[in-house]
C-alpha cells in the first residue's frame, strides 16, 4: 500500500515513513497506521517455525472509519534473538489481484 518508484523500504527509515509518514525522502507515504483502522483481523493461512525463524503469510483484514474493508496480502518474517526479543526480518503486503 505503498506508492513511487521504490516501494521496497530496506532501511529504518523506509520503514518508518511507510508506517507514519513525514520524511522528505519518501514524499508519497502519509502514514499507513495513522489512517483511523477501526479494526484490524489476521487470517494467517500458514504458519512456519524453524529454530529462531517464523515465518507467516496470509490475510490481514482493515476496517476503516467508515465501515470500509481492505484485505491484504501480507508476509512476514520473525526472528527471536539471543536475548529473547522478535524481530521482523521480512515484511511484505500487496492488494490481491483483481482481473
Amino acid at each position: 500500500m505503498t506508492t513511487g518508484k521504490q516501494t521496497f523500504r530496506t532501511t529504518r527509515a523506509g520503514a518508518l515513513a511507510y508506517f507514519v509518514g513525514n520524511d522528505p525522502s519518501f514524499p508519497l507515504d502519509t502514514g499507513f497506521a495513522l489512517t483511523p483502522w477501526r479494526t484490524c483481523k489476521v487470517e494467517n493461512q500458514v504458519m512456519q517455525l524453524s529454530g529462531a525463524l517464523a515465518i507467516t503469510m496470509g490475510n490481514v483484514i482493515f476496517t476503516d472509519a467508515n465501515g470500509n474493508l481492505t484485505s491484504v496480502d501480507k508476509t512476514w518474517g520473525f526472528l527471536k534473538e539471543p536475548d529473547g526479543r522478535v524481530r521482523i526480518i521480512l515484511h511484505h503486503s500487496s492488494l490481491p489481484f483483481k482481473p
